[in-house]
């Protein structure tokens, strides 16, 4: 859980994702909040075992957070938690659903899916959010409903080995080509939606969402098809072959 300045939700939040009845270690990374968040985690870190706190050296933006926290987690999947109250983790277990069942590698949790409550709120941010998710699907050849949820789920070994370069909101975008490339088996999943106002505290502007269209373009150009390591391909029968193909030419 990526953390900046959310003194207001942040001890609610932390106690809604520990209330969830799964195992879990919650990893909270600060990007260097001035508001006393910081504060608020160590005493969180103090009352539960199970929430790790990591401080950034100063605001280095949601990708990099996500980086370092993605580098220091165990478990067997890795899930991305806003720390305000757009997103509720009631909905982790329906997340998890198809990757304990070892059908997904990688899990989006769409707020364009299925019939659960969503707050209605700026038009053209979900006009945005539909034409920078078309033109992700455009490039990737996959038909996902929202490239820029902020609920996606993976299997950790597998995020763990895609390397991320994006500090900032361009994580979205670089991910979902990343993950695109690899030819991840990717499942959507329903979930509520309860986004803030600006007075409430949202970050995202318009610049970030030429960013994601920079970043977009970018990685579909730089990134190319990527095989997974051998001990993550063994489990896909199709890419396992891909493997196979490989080493039997280098043979002759």
């Amino acid at each position: 859980m990526p953390v900046y300045n959310e003194r207001n939700s942040l001890r609610a939040v932390v106690e809604r994702v520990l209330a969830v009845p799964q195992e879990l270690e919650l990893i909270c990374v600060d990007d260097g909040s001035r508001d006393g968040s910081r504060e608020i985690l160590a005493e969180l870190q103090s009352q539960h075992p199970n929430v790790r706190v990591l401080l950034q050296p100063k605001n280095m933006g949601k990708g990099a957070a996500l980086r370092r926290g993605i580098q220091e987690a165990t478990g067997d999947f890795i899930l991305i938690q806003d720390a305000d109250f757009e997103y509720d983790p009631a909905d982790y277990p329906n997340l998890l659903e198809p990757l304990i069942e070892r059908k997904a590698d990688v899990v989006y949790g769409s707020r364009f899916l299925g019939s659960r409550p969503h707050r209605v709120l700026y038009f053209w941010h979900s006009v945005g959010n539909r034409m920078l998710t078309l033109l992700s699907n455009c490039l990737t050849n996959i038909n996902l409903t929202d490239m820029e949820t902020c609920y996606k789920v993976f299997r950790r070994e597998i995020l763990q080995s895609i390397p991320i370069e994006e500090n900032c909101f361009g994580f979205e975008p670089e991910i979902t080509i990343k993950v695109a490339k690899r030819r991840l088996r990717i499942y959507e999943v329903g979930i509520s939606y309860w986004g803030r106002t600006y007075e409430e505290g949202k970050k995202i502007g318009w610049k970030d969402g030429v960013r994601c269209l920079w970043c977009l373009v970018k990685y579909s150009i730089k990134e190319r098809s990527v095989p997974l390591p051998r001990s993550i391909a063994s489990e896909h029968p199709a890419l396992a072959v891909g493997h196979n193909k490989s080493d039997s030419g280098a043979d002759n």
